[in-house]
């Protein structure tokens, strides 16, 4: 997984207890957050809740508690003057965090799962309407991917909408990218995808041949800007 995409995770781990009948809530939440994987900038923050409302936390950037109600005022001032009570918290963000972290990368941050490409076209709603091709990438992780438009292998910068990356649900996502066109002789359009389970962009064609024959997808070709063999 490139890291250039990788924006902000985070890990969190949630404490629930209940106290007698009337329904009292206790909850802590532990968040690990960092964008390297050497967690040169890892963040540790510990949340206390009472009946779904947050009263205090501890935030290891700052170093100290915060407290957000009257009570959770009253809590941190007690807190922040414990200095052992703040070096325990910062015991934790090793014990916690980079203890699970590296669990994390290996098991699901540098996972990739290689997304399937269809393509096809739709049936424009009357002859004065241009043509629609849809490009399909479905079954992929993780969710940063790159779909673009290919006309003759040049990049296509207008006609064309796509979805945001829908999550399927399963931890795998997919996304659709429609292009508007009307169809000349001989031409080529190709549907392009990054992605980091792919070692190169694939590039799935749509041949246009001329008008007495139907179109075909390509299985194979020679990309004629960088001359690499793209399957379907």
């Amino acid at each position: 997984m490139s890291l250039s995409n990788l924006r902000c995770i985070g890990l969190l781990f949630v404490f629930n207890l209940f106290f007698g009948t009337d329904g009292y809530y206790l909850q802590m939440q532990f968040d690990c957050i960092f964008s390297r994987k050497d967690l040169q900038d890892i963040k540790f923050a510990e949340l206390f809740f009472f009946n779904k409302v947050e009263h205090v936390r501890y935030n290891s950037s700052l170093r100290k508690y915060t407290g957000y109600t009257e009570f959770g005022m009253k809590c941190t001032q007690i807190l922040n003057s414990d200095p052992a009570k703040l070096a325990e918290e910062q015991v934790r963000m090793d014990s916690y965090c980079r203890r699970f972290v590296s669990l994390v990368y290996c098991n699901i941050l540098e996972k990739t799962a290689e997304p399937y490409i269809k393509l096809r076209s739709l049936k424009p709603v009357s002859s004065k309407h241009p043509a629609l091709l849809v490009c399909s990438v479905y079954n992929f992780y993780p969710k940063a991917i790159r779909v673009m438009w290919l006309r003759d292998g040049e990049e296509v910068t207008f006609d064309v909408t796509s979805t945001e990356e829908l999550s399927n649900g399963d931890w795998y996502y997919q996304v659709h990218s429609h292009l508007e066109y009307t169809p000349k002789s001989g031409e080529t359009i190709s549907c392009n995808v990054e992605h980091a389970s792919f070692p190169q962009p694939k590039v799935v064609d749509w041949g246009m041949r001329p008008p007495e024959s139907k179109p075909q997808a390509t299985v194979a070709r020679k990309n004629s800007l960088s001359g690499r063999k793209v399957e379907q």
